[in-house]
């Protein structure tokens, strides 16, 4: 995309503070979602990496956070078992090119299809996974979880949420930066023993290389990752296309939905080449930066770079941060993302919204999968939708001149109204003319013109002459094209069969 100064450096200050805030959260989940998919924990780091960095530059969301992610990790796991680290890395690329593909055939159109009850459903869901992911770090089962670890972390909450009260310095550091700051400082001083960032697995101490993934070139190994990167692409476009709708809400600003399945595409093919495994946007960390300060590009930028300096350059001091700290800021997204108004909202609701809403949340919580709730919830507003509009369609029943019937229909005949539209009719009642007015009407589907051909046949068997009118020119194309009724041959076979 052409470069936009506005973009990069309308809020240096910000994007700078936000952007460190956002590598410091990244780094135990990068580990976590390493280990997940069974490899080392660099190729989470190098991906996070890359992707926040090629993001930032190439994607359609000014200040959203790209990087490894649980959604997409889990879909590697079975590859990497059977296969190993460098098909990974293969069908990483491959998902890349498919994104770019979808990105140039406009898939971010068809975002205009999820209702903003599966939005509310996916946000809910996503704080609420968000909030079940921190709670291993307060099991006091697990060695290195104590009772400190509780206070430690009601202290970071503390610091993160009246910090900013406080006159003239609460605007100066984000206080999710001033948290980790102050209770890693605490952790070093008395030597708390605590979890740390340095218990969650290795660190990597040089820089990310090219490199070309070791696999045959061959139709096989393409028929062994395709499957992978194809569900890959969809996931990663879906949370991504999702959580650019929310930053676009929380920002109160617009974005480039097919320029971000681009900008996806080009970032994981990046990831592929510098050792790193698949990944998209992340809600949560893009919470942050947002909650943080950060607005532009530079803070994504910011990230990867913060990122890559302190797991390679500061590794020492960053394997002290005790993980209580970042428990307490990912309370705080989980906090922030979840839509309280939907919880007072259930009354004032209708019924249908609620339970598309709440049926989102399930799926996704069970499956821990975004794309299967939000799918769930894409398709069951589509059957609440399609049942209403069908309701809308009445035919009513008019006397006209001497032996003539005049029926008057009146809204969207389609799949779902097309048994009503038929039952409307009274084909008992022997007249000489029917008329059957149109005006206000509007034929969708071949189900719809299905239904038409029903009613005019079994009137010209009842020998009705029928006559229709007022036929909008939308309709009378899909009629022309698929009605039968005037086609004498069709009409004999229609006759005979009953």
């Amino acid at each position: 995309m052409l470069f936009n100064k506005n973009e990069w450096f309308s809020n240096i200050r910000g994007d700078t503070l936000s952007g460190l805030v956002v590598a410091l959260a990244l780094i135990p989940e990068a580990i976590a979602f390493s280990i997940i998919t069974g490899v080392d924990p660099k190729v989470g780091l190098y991906a996070s990496f890359c992707i926040c960095v090629i993001i930032s530059v190439v994607g359609g969301r000014p200040g959203m956070i790209s990087a490894a992610t649980a959604a997409m990790a889990l879909l590697m796991v079975d590859l990497v078992k059977d296969h190993g680290l460098e098909y990974l890395l293969a069908a990483t690329i491959l998902t890349g090119v498919i994104q770019i593909i979808a990105g140039y055939i406009r898939v971010g159109a068809l975002m205009r299809f999820v209702s903003r009850s599966v939005m509310t459903g996916f946000v809910n869901a996503l704080a609420i996974l968000i909030f079940m992911a921190q709670l291993p770090e307060l099991n006091l089962s697990i060695d290195g979880v104590t009772w400190v670890v509780y206070v430690m972390v009601a202290a970071g909450l503390g610091i993160i949420y009246l910090f900013p009260y406080i006159p003239k310095v609460g605007s100066i550091i984000p206080s999710p930066l001033l948290c980790i700051i102050f209770l890693t400082a605490i952790a070093m001083y008395y030597q708390i023993d605590v979890r740390a960032v340095g218990d969650m697995g290795e660190l990597p101490d040089t820089l990310p290389i090219f490199l070309l993934p070791n696999i045959p070139l061959s139709l096989e190994t393409l028929w062994v990752i395709l499957p992978y990167s194809l569900s890959l692409a969809a996931v990663g476009l879906l949370e991504s296309l999702m959580s650019a709708n929310i930053v676009d809400e929380l920002t109160d600003t617009s974005s480039d939905k097919n320029g971000e399945c681009k900008g996806q595409g080009i970032a994981n093919i990046g990831a592929g080449f510098m050792g790193g495994m698949a990944g998209c946007a992340m809600i949560g960390q893009s919470i942050i930066n947002i909650k943080s300060g950060g607005r532009g590009r530079l803070s994504t930028f910011l990230s990867g770079v913060f990122l890559l300096i302190m797991v390679v350059f500061l590794g020492d001091w960053l394997k002290q941060i005790p993980m209580a700290a970042l428990v307490a800021v990912m309370i705080m997204v989980s906090i922030g993302t979840f839509s309280w108004d939907s919880i007072r909202n259930l009354k004032q609701h209708p019924l249908s919204t609620n339970v598309v809403m709440i049926v989102t949340v399930i799926v996704v919580v069970a499956t821990h999968n975004l794309a299967y709730g939000v799918l769930a919830g894409v398709l069951l507003a589509a059957l609440f939708f399609a049942n209403k509009m069908g309701h809308f369609m009445v035919v009513k029943a008019e006397s006209g001149n001497h032996d003539e019937r005049v029926y008057r229909v009146i809204g969207q005949v389609f799949f779902a109204s097309s048994d009503k539209f038929v039952d409307s009719f009274d084909f008992k009642d022997a007249v000489e003319r029917v008329t059957i007015d149109l005006s206000d009407a509007h034929f969708w589907d071949i189900t719809a013109v299905a239904a038409l051909d029903k009613v005019v046949i079994k009137f010209r068997r009842e020998g009705s002459e029928v006559e229709l009118i007022g036929l909008n020119e939308a309709s009378a194309t899909i009629v022309d094209r698929f009605g039968v009724h005037n086609d004498p041959k069709e009409v004999e076979k229609l006759m005979a069969g009953h």
